[in-house]
């Protein structure tokens, strides 16, 4: 992909996005999900191959479906009300279909399945932009709608996205799907608080792009995509390694690391507001994730990897990749807790 191009795409993508924010109009906003969803296309099958191809199909299949479902719904609401405005009340039927467009457009379950399957055939970068800025736009439209919406729906599918989220990772090799599952079980975290505290969305969504970011640019620079060849790094690079097991155990939720804040203050949210069943089977099924986060940690830092002596030891090629903000934001994913005081009394 020549420069040009490229940088059409991707001001188109930022664009999209940027619409979508700052929109106020059912119209306006559709055509910002539209515009997203065009420009990554071929984001995603940047390096053509046959995964790419059917990874980026079945991804405009599912936001295609998602963007027709959001403009019936955004058609039958005009009909029963006569605005475009979106902090017009919504009725039940189009509540109902906005909420089911958003979720297949996140990843929620039960409409996740096309997440760990599109994010393991496309490349660790086309990744990212994945699992991070495509989900800004529709938990913006959430987060507009959050009165409207009907809780006991967005609780259920939050409960089913944070228990299959931590279900679906336990038996996966592919760093891409770990990450993928990671992806769905964070949605789920916060929209089981939208309805209370929106506010509290946004900020586990900076806390998650923030992990999120850091760990793809780990496995880039490290070129592992898999659980044996990010285990046979720990040689070759043991900085970068130990820097990655901070970030998965922050990505966890474990104190006193930058992830501990956002589930901690949605848990002290939920129970402020007589939720306890709910927040305490959340904070159980949280354990699937930490899991098979610790389970990376341990295949590389507390196991050896059968090989000979003089092979144990590789030739330390020089890596090329710049990562400027590697240390900044590897900080930021592990050393922020401090902060958080701050941060909820701005909340």
């Amino acid at each position: 992909m020549n420069p040009l191009t490229s940088s059409t795409i991707y001001f188109t993508l930022f664009l999209g996005t940027l619409i979508t924010l700052i929109s106020s109009h059912w119209l306006t906003i559709w055509v910002g999900l539209e515009m997203s969803l065009l420009s990554i296309i071929p984001i995603l099958i940047n390096k053509a191959n046959p995964r790419s191809t059917e990874a980026a199909s079945k991804y405009f299949l599912v936001q295609a479906t998602a963007s027709m479902i959001l403009m019936m719904a955004v058609i039958i609401n005009f009909m029963n009300s006569g605005q475009w405005t979106i902090t017009n009340p919504i009725n039940q039927v189009s509540s109902l279909m906005i909420t089911m467009a958003l979720s297949m457009k996140m990843g929620l379950a039960p409409f996740h399945l096309w997440v760990p399957e599109v994010t393991q055939g496309v490349p660790l970068m086309s990744g990212l932009i994945l699992l991070t800025w495509q989900k800004i736009a529709p938990i913006s439209i959430m987060f507009q709608i959050a009165p409207s919406i009907n809780s006991s729906l967005i609780m259920t599918m939050a409960m089913l996205s944070i228990m299959l989220g931590g279900w679906g990772g336990l038996n996966q090799t592919q760093l891409r799907k770990i990450l993928a599952y990671s992806s769905i079980a964070h949605m789920g975290w916060m929209m089981a608080i939208i309805t209370f505290n929106p506010m509290l969305t946004i900020f586990n969504l900076v806390i998650y792009i923030l992990l999120t970011f850091n760990m793809f640019l780990l496995f880039y620079y490290n070129k592992k995509t898999t659980t044996l060849s990010l285990s046979n790094s720990w040689n070759k690079s043991p900085l970068l390694i130990s820097m990655t097991h901070a970030v998965l155990m922050s990505l966890g939720g474990l104190p006193p690391l930058t992830g501990f804040s956002p589930k901690w203050m949605i848990i002290k949210e939920l129970v402020s507001n007589n939720n306890v069943i709910i927040s305490t089977l959340m904070a159980v099924t949280a354990l699937l994730n930490l899991y098979f986060y610790m389970r990376l940690i341990y295949s590389t830092s507390l196991t050896l990897f059968p090989s000979y002596n003089n092979t144990k030891i590789k030739w330390q090629f020089e890596n090329t990749k710049m990562m400027p903000f590697m240390s900044t934001v590897t900080i930021l994913s592990s050393l922020a807790l401090p902060l958080m005081p701050m941060l909820s009394i701005l909340n």
